[in-house]
């Protein structure tokens, strides 16, 4: 496993993403209760002036303390290629909750080597939560360990899932969760893959999964759920998820079977 280099200021990368993560989110936090500037993209997701301004911010910070890493942000775009070290970034994961005013989203920044996620760090800051692991180190939540869910059964779980657009996955989604009604606890949709991702991990839903996802969404949750003892795999392939996984499921490794025997059968996981 690659240990990424320190910082031109002598400090480990953890630590700098960490610290990112935190000064972005206080700039989003600090923009929540005014106005912002809307825009569509053409795939009908949003962004808005300050998803804009919290990716210079974290751009701008990762350059200065490693100016040879690779860059790729939801809004900015990439500098450098896909192989070797590369930041992972999204800004503002749950635009659509806060351009509404819904106090649910989050900062999120990893670090891969190639398609190996090495750390990855999401931020709540209108919680001030911060989940971060790194590998083989464990994963924690404001400083304490975390471990995904240690349920049994589906019957006793949250739920939690995400739709996207309002398409045809989306429906299928749906249709998913009504297959296993009402053999769950509840359900949730959550509005912040990143946040669905770093809850699994923490346990506070027992399985979440989503269909229309980039990298920026995914990197730091493979990292978060696989150091927390979880697992997470593709929505098509049903082996482990990537980088490149634009669906996924996340659980307990338990869980995550008895789940994917219950649902096996649902058109969600062949859906284009």
């Amino acid at each position: 496993m690659t240990h990424p280099p320190l910082s031109l200021s002598g400090r480990p990368a953890l630590e700098v993403a960490l610290a990112t993560a935190r000064g972005a989110g206080e700039l989003v936090k600090g923009r929540f209760y005014t106005a912002k500037e809307v825009s569509y993209k053409e795939n009908s997701s949003l962004v808005t002036d300050v998803d804009l301004l919290a990716e210079r911010f974290i751009r701008d910070a990762l350059a200065r303390e490693f100016p040879d890493i690779s860059y790729l942000g939801e809004e900015l775009g990439a500098t450098g290629g896909t192989g070797g070290l590369r930041w992972i970034v999204d800004p503002v994961d749950g635009t659509r909750n806060y351009a509404a005013n819904v106090p649910h989203f989050a900062v999120s920044i990893a670090l891969a080597d190639g398609p190996e996620v090495l750390l990855g760090v999401t931020y709540d800051p209108m919680r001030d939560e911060t989940f971060h692991a790194a590998k083989g180190q464990g994963a924690y939540l404001n400083g304490r360990p975390v471990s995904a869910s240690r349920r049994d059964l589906v019957a006793q779980c949250i739920v939690g899932f995400d739709i996207g657009g309002m398409d045809a996955r989306a429906l299928c989604a749906l249709k998913l969760v009504q297959s296993l009604w009402p053999g769950m606890q509840s359900v949730r949709i959550m509005g912040s893959s990143c946040l669905g991702l770093a809850y699994a991990a923490a346990g506070r839903v027992d399985i979440y999964f989503h269909h229309t996802l980039a990298p920026w969404d995914v990197a730091a949750g493979l990292v978060l759920v696989g150091e927390a003892g979880g697992q997470v795999v593709d929505r098509k392939s049903r082996g482990p998820a990537s980088l490149e996984s634009t669906g996924l499921v996340a659980s307990s490794p338990r869980l995550l079977k008895e789940f994917l025997r219950l649902t096996k059968d649902q058109e969600w996981y062949r859906v284009e």
